[in-house]
């Protein structure tokens, strides 16, 4: 039935003709008019069976001709295939059951990704990955029709024990909120009016443990709800352009996030989120059964979709259907709840008739072209990547007075190879399948000068990873955690310091250290290659050893991308984008989401192991002078001196933080602000200019409901991590 209140969007356009009045109902294929009358146009067209069923991930309406379009994963490369089977599954000639052949282009996992600082990189990584969708998606060939975009996820990593911590960017608001927006506009393309893809944000909100996710409460105060939890979904949504986010499993101060008020009141509402909410997998069952906040499933339906929940993750139908059927839910509260979805659609392009205008459609229509994840540029992007990602944790000068980093190719005859990682890379349970790996042993191989010997042992069984150690001129240990791309045994890490999604971290302490022990013992020329989903407490390591690289898991790249930096043909930038705290016992209690408690740079005032924003490089950096302050009506521009006084070329990214030393309100004790990755060549001077929005410098007022600007002094603190200030400035607001 036609709403009164949607009359006037619907409302009859008006031709004479003949000496006549006639009314034609506008079609909703128009593409001449406005987005909002195009979809009131369709909503009107849809049945209440229609309606219900558009509460699925599917935004298809097969009777009016709107085709089938669902979800992808695609947090770090379009999840097709890969260990949990994204696209379906087949037997191969074996009888044996796997996932079916759909190759796309896997990068780092999203942690690797926030360690490169690079919002530019983030976004072509992001455009790739849309590319590979369209290209699915527009095939005359293939069952897979998708083009909204599980990603990025914007959780933020207050504590190194979530198991999902490779998912995400890091721990800091601003960092990955800049990432976020970045990989929203890459996902979406650049067009006025389509979107390559659509960018479906998750968790919202504060998803950061996994053991009970399905069942606790996140309690923190609205102050850090708008400062720290939401902002890099609100800068997704008012910067970036994502109109679709996920709601998260838990809850936020006892109201479970998938019918909490802040999705209507604050994302819809205040910030203009008018796309897709959907729940989590299972999440209306969870709401009966776990988080006990309805007696009937029929109930539960119903508080979802009136919390404007338009897509629901889970056996839903005769759920909605009974709470319809009994007065529990209205048609108009159905289509409140999926109008969003309408939006989504028309932004990609699906209730167009003719496709001809929507520069994306042509995208995998050439059969004889080279599929994306083919050609040479994009297997040149995943090495770029892979690359800037590698953070340089240490490089000690040895007993000869060098570094072993770079490789010293002249004078190395043979290298040590051990490890479980090695020659083997492991995908997670977001990744797809790649068309082909380099492992670090393949990588180094085609580096390394003809003359230079590779030994591998997978491990130090019966002594071989020691003998070759003793042999070799230096070793390159390869460990970290596993993944655990499977969902064999969903709650179940064997190795206390492995975290996956449903399993916390229960250990910071790395397996494999008494192997690295003997190895060192064996050879003190030894490099650790720390191949990790988040953060270890390496203290043995980083006493000793004279060398130690992190790069994450995944990337089809990884050997080559690692081989660019030990060889020196890329020097290392990658940063740390959380605290590396020196022990478990650092860390608060896992369910304290009040960060004021110790958490994170911004709070935590003891001593650490690697802080925030941490990278070494080949090079030296010298940060000569803050060259000036702007003020502008809504930013400040701070110019920079900055000389790569070094031997290398190199590239440094300068972080500025500030302190509020008069605030009259608690502030944390440095917030990253603004940051930039810049190139420079040996010898070379630049004036880097960071900018601020000046609203990022206000707190969020809890009784005028806004953010709000203090007058008084700010102080800027430039340097290359959260604690290595080199150069300090004073703002007065």
């Amino acid at each position: 039935m036609v709403k009164t209140r949607n009359l006037f969007l619907i409302s009859c356009l008006f031709f004479i003709g003949n000496g006549n009045v006639r009314a034609q109902k506008p079609d909703f294929h128009d593409v001449s008019l406005s987005d909002s009358v195009r979809v009131e146009t369709l909503l009107s067209e849809l049945t209440l069976d229609e309606k219900m069923a558009l509460l699925s991930t599917d935004l298809a309406v097969p009777r009016l001709g709107i085709p089938h379009c669902g979800h992808y994963e695609g947090l770090h490369g379009l999840a097709l295939g890969g260990p949990a089977a994204w696209g379906g599954k087949k037997k191969d000639e074996n009888g044996k059951i796997v996932p079916t052949d759909c190759y796309t282009t896997i990068f780092p996992q999203a942690y690797g990704l926030g360690a490169t600082w690079d919002s530019d990189l983030i976004e072509q990584v992001a455009d790739q990955i849309a590319e590979e969708a369209r290209y699915y998606m527009q095939r005359e060939v293939d069952g897979r029709k998708s083009l909204v975009m599980r990603a990025p996820n914007a959780d933020l990593a207050r504590d190194p024990r979530w198991g999902r911590t490779e998912e995400c960017f890091g721990e800091d608001p601003y960092l990955v909120a800049r990432l976020t927006v970045a990989m929203v506009k890459g996902l979406q393309g650049h067009d006025a009016r389509y979107w390559k893809t659509a960018s479906l944000m998750k968790h919202f909100l504060a998803n950061s443990n996994e053991d009970g996710r399905d069942s606790t409460s996140s309690n923190f105060d609205e102050r850090l709800f708008y400062e720290y939890y939401a902002y890099p979904f609100y800068k997704g949504i008012t910067e970036g352009g994502s109109r679709a986010f996920m709601a998260a499993y838990n809850s936020w101060n006892g109201i479970p996030m998938m019918i909490h008020p802040c999705l209507l009141d604050v994302a819809r509402k205040r910030w203009g989120q008018n796309g897709i909410i959907c729940s989590d997998g299972g999440a209306l069952n969870l709401l009966i059964e776990a988080h006990h906040s309805f007696p009937t499933r029929k109930e539960g339906a119903a508080a979802t979709v009136k919390a404007s929940v338009g897509q629901i993750l889970d056996s839903y139908l005769e759920d909605v259907k009974k709470a319809v059927d009994e007065g529990l839910l209205s048609e108009e509260e159905i289509d409140d709840a999926i109008r969003g979805n309408l939006f989504v659609a028309l932004k990609l392009g699906l209730l167009d008739g003719d496709q001809s205008e929507n520069p994306y459609s042509m995208i995998g229509k050439d059969s004889t072209a080279l599929a994306p994840y083919e050609k040479e540029e994009v297997r040149s992007l995943a090495r770029k990547v892979m690359s800037k990602s590698v953070v340089l944790l240490k490089n000690d000068t040895v007993s000869d007075g060098t570094t072993l980093l770079p490789l010293q190719l002249d004078k190395i005859g043979k290298i040590a190879l051990i490890g479980p990682y090695a020659d083997r890379i492991v995908q997670d349970w977001y990744s797809g399948t790649p068309s082909y790996e380099i492992t670090i042993l393949d990588g180094l191989r085609s580096a390394l000068p003809e003359g230079v010997q590779i030994l591998y042992a997978k491990d130090n069984a019966m002594g071989k990873a020691e003998k070759i150690a003793e042999e070799a001129d230096l070793v390159v240990v390869c460990t970290g955690n596993h993944p655990y791309g499977t969902k064999a045994d969903w709650k179940f890490c064997p190795v206390p310091s492995d975290g996956r999604e449903a399993v916390d971290r229960k250990s910071l302490l790395l397996p494999d250290e008494d192997m690295i022990r003997q190895l060192y013992k064996a050879n003190p020329n030894t490099i650790l290659v720390l191949v990790s989903s988040f953060p270890y407490a390496i203290n043995w390591c980083q006493k000793h050893l004279p060398a130690i690289v992190h790069i994450t898991h995944c990337c089809q790249e990884q050997g080559n991308g690692l081989a660019d930096v030990l060889t020196g043909k890329v020097n290392p930038a990658g940063r740390t984008t959380q605290t590396w705290v020196n022990d478990i016992t650092d860390l608060p209690d896992m369910m304290d989401y009040d960060i004021r408690n110790g958490r994170t740079y911004m709070y935590y005032r003891g001593d650490v192991l690697y802080p925030f924003g941490f990278g070494l490089s080949y090079t030296n950096f010298e940060y000569r002078n803050v060259k000036s302050i702007v003020q502008e009506n809504d930013r400040i521009k701070v110019n920079v001196c900055l000389r790569n006084v070094g031997s290398h070329d190199g590239e440094e990214v300068v972080q500025l933080y500030v302190a509020y030393p008069e605030s009259k309100v608690e502030r944390p004790d440095k917030q990253l602000r603004a940051f930039k990755r810049i190139a420079l060549a040996k010898g070379e001077s630049k004036v880097v200019t960071l900018e601020i929005d000046k609203m990022d410098l206000g707190y969020w007022n809890t009784q005028t409901q806004s953010f709000e600007l203090e007058s008084g002094r700010v102080d800027l603190l430039i340097g290359s991590s959260s604690e290595d200030i080199r150069l300090k400035a004073r703002l007065d607001l």
